[in-house]
């Protein structure tokens, strides 16, 4: 650590800048950019905040090479999707696939071949009623979280057998939110309580319930804006988060601790059974374009006025700036992903039907990137993923891979894995 510069205030508190890439990170099989990131190692009690100032180990933008596609537009119904709202990968990088219109799981070997359907309508063994998120075990076992029966539902690959793990979801569905598993094999259920307070409760390998905790949170200021109409005995109130403001985020890590940020500012807690790994990044918010913020203010308005004719804006003024981030992911290997807001591009609706009030006739589309952390707080840089990738469900990162769904110009999916590329010849000049 000869490159590194030391400044010591406190006992408490002690700040590294380092202009060497020293935290240990290889990616993409190959090694850090000349120099590396410029990093600011700072603990204060059990936090230690690791602040990359500039730079990457990466040195340039990646991007996502497609490797195996599973899906068809015609052709045996088993590689016809629906629509996917799950993913879930295993050691031998076989591909589970849940299709929430059909109710069942797909299985795919690593190259994309049909292997079996596990699941289907029904109350009964491995059978679902409105099933929404899957997950595998380090032993290889399927969970499939299905508030509808009010259990998770457990697949055996080796023996062929099933297993039901009955919990409380008050019939309570949380589409779109990941299932989650850690390496010790514990399940995260995210759920509501009798006082219908969000938990989050934590079941053992064998299904035992370990424990029930508050779902992750911050106290900050929300702006909203809010229509009421009364019109004789009944009334109607319609409340909208303003665009463009900031929003809490959490997931679960491998480790089976928190990560949780406020996008507000470049902060993301993961929590650790030593202590609190602070990331921070030097960076700056995109700007919110005048055209961009008429079209989210024109159509929240329009929305609301559909339950309460004549509202008119009286909320918090639109931000100039959108919030760092709109979402926070971790891989299986451990990896840190921070989806990050982009610049909209105004494009226009094909599809405009002057006819419908919720038809527009242009949009505006963003771009999706992330930032790449090591669980130890190494920035390894930004990957750019093609048009097609989408970003829910949720993809599955896992080293130099990643396991997204995609869709085409017709909206038809497909299960698509990349492989993470990084441009030696960018990286080497830098």
């Amino acid at each position: 650590m000869s490159a590194a510069t030391v400044r010591r205030s406190t006992p408490a508190r002690l700040t590294l800048l380092l202009t060497a890439t020293s935290l240990g990170a290889v990616a993409c099989g190959s090694g850090a950019s000349p120099g590396g990131p410029s990093v600011e190692i700072e603990t204060i009690g059990d936090t230690t905040i690791v602040r990359t100032l500039s730079g990457s180990v990466w040195g340039s933008e990646a991007t996502l090479v497609p490797e195996v596609s599973i899906g068809e537009l015609e052709g045996p119904d088993e590689y016809l999707f629906g629509r996917i709202w799950s993913l879930a990968v295993d050691n031998d990088r076989n591909v589970y696939v849940f299709d929430e219109q059909a109710q069942h799981v797909r299985v795919f070997d690593a190259v994309g071949t049909y292997v079996r359907t596990l699941g289907g309508r029904g109350e009964g063994p491995g059978e679902f009623d409105r099933a929404e998120a899957i997950a595998v075990f380090p032993d290889g076992r399927l969970a499939v979280r299905d508030p509808g029966n009010m259990r998770v539902q457990l697949f055996d690959p080796v023996t062929g057998q099933t297993e039901e793990w009955e919990y409380n979801s008050g019939n309570h569905y949380r589409a779109g939110a990941p299932l989650y598993t850690d390496v010790r094999g514990r399940t995260f259920l995210l759920t509501s309580d009798q006082s219908r307070e969000d938990v989050v409760i934590v079941l053992g390998s064998d299904g035992t319930h370990l424990d029930t905790l508050p779902e992750p949170s911050m106290d900050y200021e929300q702006f909203t804006v809010r229509a009421e109409q009364t019109t004789g005995e009944s009334s109607s109130s319609v409340t909208a988060r303003v665009p463009f403001t900031h929003g809490f985020f959490w997931a679960v890590h491998p480790g089976g601790h928190f990560l949780t940020g406020l996008s507000s500012d470049y902060r993301v807690d993961l929590g650790r059974d030593e202590g609190v790994l602070r990331i921070e990044r030097n960076y700056d918010p995109v700007p919110v374009s005048d055209g961009e913020r008429d079209h989210e203010r024109e159509s929240l308005v329009r929305m609301i006025r559909f339950s309460v004719p004549g509202w008119t804006w009286d909320g918090s003024r639109i931000p100039d700036h959108k919030p760092v981030f709109q979402d926070l992911l971790v891989g299986r290997d451990g990896r840190i992903l921070v989806r990050l807001s982009t610049e909209g591009q105004r494009v226009e609706n094909e599809d405009y039907d002057p006819e419908n009030p919720f038809s527009d006739p242009v949009t505006w589309r963003t771009s999706i990137r992330y930032d790449v952390f090591e669980s130890d707080g190494t920035y390894l840089g930004v990957v750019v993923p093609p048009d097609e990738f989408s970003a829910s469900p949720k993809p599955v990162f896992d080293g130099d891979y990643v396991w997204a769904v995609a869709r085409d110009e017709l909206g038809v999916e497909r299960v698509v894995r990349y492989r993470i590329e990084v441009d030696d010849a960018a990286r080497a000049g830098d």
